[in-house]
């Protein structure tokens, strides 16, 4: 078993046809996966989450024993504990959508926000909603809006972490000719290093 699994629904990755250390594992193959083996788990945004929701309790032992669970979605219907529905946002100017960086965090080292707010000169492709209520001790590091409204934010769980992201898949970036491409390797080096260890 690869070390980073992307839950797919029959369509196969890029991500896993351009990385050996990344597989593919089919969403309705998960309840008779063993994921000891594996050090993240990807989950983009077409998963089926009714159907996910039924193994919160699988992928909450899998970060707790020392996974790393990432969610780049608009949750609907939470699948791992911390995880808050998303709340689409009432945008009337760009200013409402800039990407604020509110804290440092490796998977986004080196990426300038403005190329986060800007796809091809139009603002909205990183993310037009936030997460409500994040867990307390959740790091936020990116805020939407004046209001820095949670968009981005990795929180621990057990042994283990959860990043969460609510627009699409960050490893979508990886071709982009700006900073923001840097997010697709730096997001496999995070998943694949060591979480901190507890004070």
């Amino acid at each position: 078993m690869a070390p980073v699994l992307v839950l797919t629904m029959g369509t196969p990755s890029a991500l896993a046809a351009q990385h050996d250390l990344v597989a593919d594992l089919d969403l309705y193959e998960l309840p008779q996966t063993e994921l000891k083996q594996a050090r993240g788990l990807l989950v983009g945004p077409h998963v089926d989450q009714v159907f996910l929701s039924q193994y919160e309790t699988k992928l909450d032992r899998f970060v707790h024993g020392g996974g790393r669970l990432v969610v780049c979605a608009q949750v609907a219907l939470p699948f791992a504990t911390g995880l808050t529905r998303f709340i689409p946002l009432t945008y009337r100017s760009v200013c409402d959508l800039t990407v604020h960086r509110l804290a440092a965090h490796p998977v986004w080292r080196g990426v300038a926000p403005e190329d986060l707010t800007f796809r091809r000169g139009v603002a909205g492709f990183y993310g037009r909603g936030f997460y409500p209520d994040p867990p307390r001790c959740a790091q936020v590091v990116h805020g939407l809006g004046p209001r820095r409204l949670p968009l981005d934010l990795v929180y621990p769980l057990g042994d283990g972490e959860v990043l969460l992201h609510g627009g699409n898949d960050l490893w979508g970036y990886a071709d982009d000719d700006t900073t923001a491409a840097r997010m697709t390797p730096q997001l496999l080096a995070w998943v694949l290093s060591e979480p901190p260890e507890k004070a």
